[in-house]
């Protein structure tokens, strides 16, 4: 096994673990103990179900508070935490418990799994992740079980403070609330705001998160100005930070604009109701899945919107999925330095190399040659649930559901438990390719083949673009 692993490379290795961390999830799943009626669950649902855990998504065919027992519910929720910090972090924590030597493989698979572009403090910052997530999830359990203790119960709150936590961090999206997520909270505001602060920190990216941290120190505790310490901010963070604002901004203007009159989504809400759903849909598009609006009902312009955040997703190395802001914000970057007559892309008095062009470039594409091709696939096998709906769902629905799978968002518009048994097999691929897809591709265009490259230059030529 040893000398097999030894023949992969670092990206394989990741999507292995994953795949393996999906199938045993599955397989446990399927168990009886796993469902509240004691009955053996089918594996296509159940790998569905562990696949969406895995991947952090939250798209599922059952309801997770009515068919998992709570040992189902407990095996999900690991499967959640693994698939959010990655399966190499817990590994790493676990070898360092024992007090295992971390070789420099190891150091390497790490580094792929969190795209760092340096070997060191790898292990350091490992460290830092953990506890991080642990303190974060901690206090955002705190703070919902002290909501939901009054409605279910001490040990009833407490767990449901957990388990939401955690999935809100990881921007996983499922909950044990019911078939309606979080729609009959809409209204609470330490729900909502706990959960949208949950979703942003963990999306946002570890070294972002730990960059901003630093940042503050050196405020309050340093005492250096804000403006400086604001400058000595990394590129990585300020590019993040920017779209991520920009995007949730954008999206909740858009979003109370449209749904704004809209009766069977925030219509007979309150102003401040309404500009909190707003909010609320605009933040967890940023992949985390939860609703405290019907998917279904919105407006066309509205899905529209969602269709846009849910594909560029999160920020890199973090909780999130989808093609990440970084990603988008050097490509929008490149075309305005174009627009502009430059011949470099700058960004906040930094150079972007070409080499990052090419990944934004190979990663989006990737991205929506997936999307694509699954949404041609579905269109075949799900034609009959099209139909047989009388004209309930319709094709934008399939493309809803595929860009959620491939961003690991987890929204859906209501066809999710209505797929077939091929449908489920395809939104399980989409999700999984969304995880570890993006981000493998990016970095195996990262790795230099044995120094063979650049070897041989080719004459330039010129075509016709445009």
């Amino acid at each position: 096994m040893k000398t097999f692993l030894g023949k992969l490379r670092a990206t394989q290795i990741i999507m292995l673990g994953f795949l393996i961390t999906i199938l045993i999830g599955a397989v446990l799943l399927t168990f009886p103990f796993a469902s509240k009626r004691g009955e053996w669950t089918g594996f296509i649902d159940a790998l569905f179900t562990s696949t969406s855990a895995v991947c952090i998504t939250g798209l599922s065919v059952v309801t997770t508070a009515e068919h998992w027992s709570a040992a189902g519910q407990w095996i999900i929720l690991a499967l959640i935490q693994i698939g959010g910090l990655g399966f190499m972090s817990l590994v790493t924590m676990i070898f360092i418990a024992m007090g295992k030597r971390i070789t420099m493989r190891e150091r390497t698979v790490i580094q792929e799994a969190f795209n760092l572009n340096q070997h060191n403090g790898l292990i350091r910052f490992a460290k830092y992740i953990f506890k991080f997530t642990i303190a974060v999830e901690l206090a955002g359990a705190f703070v919902l079980a002290f909501r939901f203790i009054p409605e279910f119960g001490f040990p009833g709150g407490i767990y449901r403070g957990i388990f939401h936590s955690v999935s809100a961090f990881c921007n996983a999206g499922f909950d044990i609330l019911g078939p309606s997520s979080l729609m009959d909270y809409s209204g609470d505001v330490i729900i909502n705001f706990t959960i949208m602060a949950l979703i942003v920190i963990g999306g946002l990216g570890f070294p972002v998160v730990q960059d901003i941290v630093e940042m503050f120190g050196n405020i309050f505790v340093k005492r250096f100005s804000f403006r400086f310490s604001l400058g000595r901010l990394k590129l990585q963070s300020k590019v993040a930070v920017s779209a991520t604002a920009f995007l949730i901004t954008a999206a909740f203007a858009f979003i109370l604009l449209f749904e704004y009159d809209n009766i069977e989504t925030m219509g007979n809400m309150g102003i401040l109701e309404k500009i909190m759903a707003a909010l609320f849909q605009s933040v967890t598009l940023r992949t985390a899945g939860f609703a405290t609006i019907d998917q279904g009902a919105m407006e066309y312009s509205t899905k529209i919107i969602s269709l846009v955040c849910m594909f560029i997703g999160g920020s890199p190395a973090g909780t999130a999925g989808g093609a990440k802001t970084v990603t988008v914000a050097i490509l929008l970057i490149a075309v305005m330095s174009l627009v502009r007559g430059n011949n470099e892309i700058n960004a906040f008095k930094r150079n972007i190399g070409l080499d990052m062009l090419q990944k934004a470039l190979s990663v989006v594409i990737m991205m929506i040659a997936v999307v694509i091709t699954a949404v041609i696939v579905l269109s075949a096998t799900e034609a009959g649930l099209l139909a047989a709906n009388g004209g309930e769902f319709e094709l934008l629905d399939i493309v809803y559901e595929v860009v959620s799978a491939i961003g690991t968002v987890g929204l859906t518009t209501g066809i999710t438990p209505l797929l077939s048994e091929a449908g489920k097999v395809v939104i399980s691929i989409c999700m999984y390719v969304g995880r570890v897809g993006p981000i493998s591709l990016a970095l195996a265009l990262s790795v230099k083949n044995n120094g063979t490259k650049n070897l041989v230059h080719y004459p330039e030529g010129k075509v016709i673009v445009g």
